[in-house]
């Protein structure tokens, strides 16, 4: 088994809906840390379980220096934000790990 996984620095500014009062309710932005982990038994025609700089491409080109929420097209949360990465990228994406800010993060597998 083959494991990759990219480290992904992505500026942008949200805002979350929530059912309680909150200043996370106000827009806001953070500078996330993201991991994303794909696997794959084989690798394909170049050698690669998947390229890098596609995986930038589509996911910190898309989200950085963007308000999150016309994107991702929930509410986006750290947790929500990890789930639409993986979806993103795939059926290799196996693990997407979202750090919000020092000592909040968030963890998507498949």
């Amino acid at each position: 088994m083959y494991t990759v996984t990219k480290r992904l620095e992505i500026s942008g500014a949200h805002r979350l809906t929530l059912d309680y009062a909150s200043k996370c309710s106000a827009m806001h932005g953070h500078n996330w840390i993201v991991y994303v982990t794909c696997k794959s038994e084989t690798l394909n025609n170049n050698g690669m379980v998947m390229d890098f700089t596609h995986i930038k491409r589509d996911i910190a080109d898309v989200l950085d220096h963007k308000y999150i929420n016309d994107i991702v097209h929930v509410n986006p949360t750290a947790e929500n934000i990890a789930k639409w990465i993986a979806d993103k990228i795939g059926t290799k994406c196996v693990r997407v790990r979202v750090i919000e800010s020092e000592g909040n993060e968030a963890i998507y597998e498949v």
